[in-house]
């Protein structure tokens, strides 16, 4: 069969592979997205998008990590999409479905769109947690008992489960040592991302963010939401910050008349090309 058409676009460097699956059908299997993800012998992203029919919104975002698993949510991935959607219409403002609900996105000035991520939660089965305990300053450290590396986070939910810690340098902390350890702790029974945030001011957050399932990314816009609304619960930053992540800056504002959480920030498209069917061998659209 022929390869299927491709997007590769990123958000400051959040990396996706987006598939049109609203024509033809694209039913992609754990292991299809991993060899796909795959940096090497595939395209290579941190996630892979499949947009699909809906009958709530304009399009049905369903989003594999790299390791393969299927997600709720993705901020950058949901800009990205909203760029596609936005160009085929005169609309100035569309709505994404995603697992983790439905996401009004519209488009900002040039290559910069906003996406409405939704309301935070923050009870301890929301994020969700093992055991019952408060999210503001959860029990939770990494190293020794009396020196530990990191301690004390915030837990919450951004449709996917978030813990963010704060910290004096982000330069400081080996993101790639703890970040796998935190993502499977025990206490977090769908693991978890992990933000490790640094206040520079009230108007700004440097952060870096271990992504489940796809490791240490460029940018994540779930974890700049997440880490944004952690350091407004603390009373560290505005309700409106900056967010300077490795791959850019994201803005984020946690609106004080409903709750919602906003992230806005560039995307770009990389090159398109056509999937080699060998990627999706076994896929249910292969087997179809």
């Amino acid at each position: 069969m022929d390869g299927r058409p491709f997007i590769k676009m990123h958000g400051l460097g959040n990396d996706f592979v987006v598939v049109d699956a609203r024509a033809q059908p694209f039913g992609v299997n754990a292991e299809a997205a991993r060899a796909i993800a795959n940096r090497r012998t595939g395209v290579g992203c941190d996630q892979l998008i499949i947009i699909e029919p809906s009958t709530r919104a304009d399009a049905f975002m369903r989003i594999r990590n790299s390791d393969g698993g299927e997600v709720e949510a993705c901020g950058n991935g949901a800009r990205c999409v909203a760029s596609l959607l936005l160009a085929e219409t005169d609309a100035t403002e569309i709505r994404i479905e995603t697992l983790a609900g439905i996401l009004p996105a519209q488009a900002i000035e040039g290559t910069c769109f906003s996406v409405g991520m939704g309301v935070p939660r923050f009870g301890w089965r929301d994020v969700p947690l093992a055991r019952e305990m408060d999210t503001l300053h959860m029990d939770l450290s990494i190293g020794p008992a009396s020196q530990p590396v990191l301690s004390d986070p915030v837990g919450l939910s951004m449709g996917n489960p978030h813990a963010v810690f704060f910290v004096a340098d982000v330069a400081n902390v080996d993101v790639v040592t703890v970040g796998p350890m935190l993502e499977h702790h025990p206490l977090f029974p769908e693991r978890a991302n992990i933000g490790i945030a640094q206040v520079i001011d009230r108007g700004q957050i440097r952060l870096r963010v271990w992504e489940r399932g796809a490791g240490l990314t460029q940018a994540c816009g779930s974890g700049a939401c997440a880490a944004a609304v952690a350091a407004a619960r603390r009373g560290l930053v505005e309700r409106q910050v900056s967010m300077l992540m490795d791959g850019g800056e994201l803005r984020v504002n946690w609106r004080d008349t409903d709750d919602m959480v906003l992230m806005s920030g560039p995307v770009a498209t990389s090159f398109t090309g056509l999937l080699a069917p060998r990627l999706f061998a076994g896929s249910a659209e292969q087997a179809a």
